[in-house]
């Protein structure tokens, strides 16, 4: 049984860490309101985005659409591009990733494809090393800078673009958090390289004839690129929403299992201490009895 120091220095040390848990609970709902207005905002532009992407692609087919339209011809070679987050303290949010892009490798494999992994983000890269050390391809840190932006969705799209050009992938999927709300964050698998040619006909207005200048090939190879780089600045986005919401829950979490914890030690101390001086008493009276 715990002695009364070892008791009360285990409550001090529980109040410590309930205070840390509790600041840091107050930090990532506070940044969770900025990141949640960034993912919010960005969703109009890449559903509009992919509405015109929707209207240029119904008319180039063939050899004239771009290679990032129509791809390599083979699906053979394929690359998870895997956004995980910077930091821990976020509850399971980067297991669920984790576990999202094994299960479309498992499932690439089964099928006789040749998988390898593009890592953005630290906390992903020791659970997928432990399965698939021989087919990370590599990793990008966003670490360096306070919060990731389009720079650096930008040159992770120009590292992958220029991967496809030289022919190492034939098809790339992007496994990123979808932010729901502080309680949901769910992992997505989306073909991200050759662009999927969107369904529907968003960017059309009824049988409206719409002529483009200077024409659909030339605006597509402006255009792909964009897209790429557009759906890689959303899942940044959305990761982190989803890194400030699922740490301000396991935070809370945490800050009411402290608090449990706290109260069952404090009764705890109280048993042993009243214990003590029971015994004490006992003693006393036994020994003026002796007398």
């Amino acid at each position: 049984m715990a002695s009364l120091k070892e008791l009360k220095g285990r409550i001090n040390s529980v109040k410590s860490t309930q205070k840390i848990t509790k600041a840091k609970q107050m930090v990532a709902a506070a940044k969770l309101r900025r990141a949640q207005a960034a993912a919010e905002a960005a969703r109009p532009y890449a559903e509009r985005l992919s509405g015109v992407m929707a209207s240029l692609a119904g008319k180039v087919s063939g050899d004239s659409a771009p290679k990032l339209l129509k791809g390599t011809g083979s699906d053979k070679r394929h690359l998870l591009v895997v956004v995980n987050t910077d930091k821990g303290l976020c509850g399971g949010l980067n297991a669920n990733i984790v576990k999202a892009a094994k299960a479309k490798a498992r499932e690439l494999i089964a099928d006789g494809k040749h998988v390898s992994f593009y890592l953005v983000g630290k906390k992903g890269r020791a659970p997928i090393k432990r399965d698939y050390a021989n087919r990370i391809e590599k990793h990008f840190d966003t670490s360096e800078v306070r919060t990731p932006g389009f720079e650096e969705a930008e040159a992770i799209a120009d590292d992958l673009i220029e991967r496809f050009e030289k022919g190492e992938f034939d098809v790339a999927h992007l496994v990123y958090p979808i932010f729901k709300s502080a309680l949901a964050q769910d992992p997505t698998v989306d073909q991200l390289i050759p662009v999927p040619s969107p369904e529907g006909d968003a960017g059309t207005a009824g049988d409206a004839v719409v002529e483009y200048e200077p024409g659909e090939e030339e605006i597509l190879e402006e255009l792909l690129p964009r897209y790429v780089k557009t759906q890689l600045f959303g899942s940044l986005l959305e990761r982190e929403a989803s890194e400030q919401g699922a740490s301000m829950t396991a935070m809370d979490n945490a800050t009411r299992n402290a608090g449990d914890l706290i109260q069952k030690l404090t009764i705890q101390y109280n048993r042993s201490r009243q214990a003590a001086i029971t015994t004490e008493l006992i003693e006393i009276i036994a020994g003026a009895e002796a007398l």
